[in-house]
């Protein structure tokens, strides 16, 4: 995935912080390894994405945004790392309970505007099952 970013110092800064990794570099692009996948942030200065929200299971939620799908010990690391940094986590929340695709979720906006989702899925093999 490759996105628009506003400066790539600070892109690199907030993902090494949440425990990404850094990957190939330039003064105008950056790879990020996120959890094993890849994104690359290019730095095109000013943009605005309308970011629409919706509804599920009774909260409201950002329609435009990207999982990371990680085991629950990792999640809680995470969660809990992001928490006492004092960062604005949203929505914390376990969705599908007692149903297919069950996980526990946050959210979190990074330097370019994106909200990054966090997931840990009760049944791994449910991750992309309906």
């Amino acid at each position: 995935m490759s996105l628009p970013c506003i400066g790539v110092k600070e892109t690199k800064g907030f993902y090494i912080n949440i425990g990404a990794s850094l990957g190939r570099t330039t003064q105008n692009w950056v790879d990020i390894n996120l959890f094993g996948h890849q994104i690359t942030f290019i730095k095109a200065g000013k943009f605005h994405f309308n970011n629409p929200n919706y509804v599920f299971e009774g909260k409201i939620l950002p329609s435009f945004h990207f999982g990371i799908i990680l085991d629950l010990k990792t999640w809680n690391s995470i969660y809990a790392k992001l928490k006492e940094q004092s960062l604005n986590v949203v929505t914390e929340s376990t969705f599908l309970k007692d149903k297919m695709g069950e996980h526990t979720s946050f959210f979190i906006k990074d330097p370019n505007d994106y909200m990054l989702e966090f997931k840990s899925f009760k049944k791994s093999k449910d991750i992309f099952n309906s």
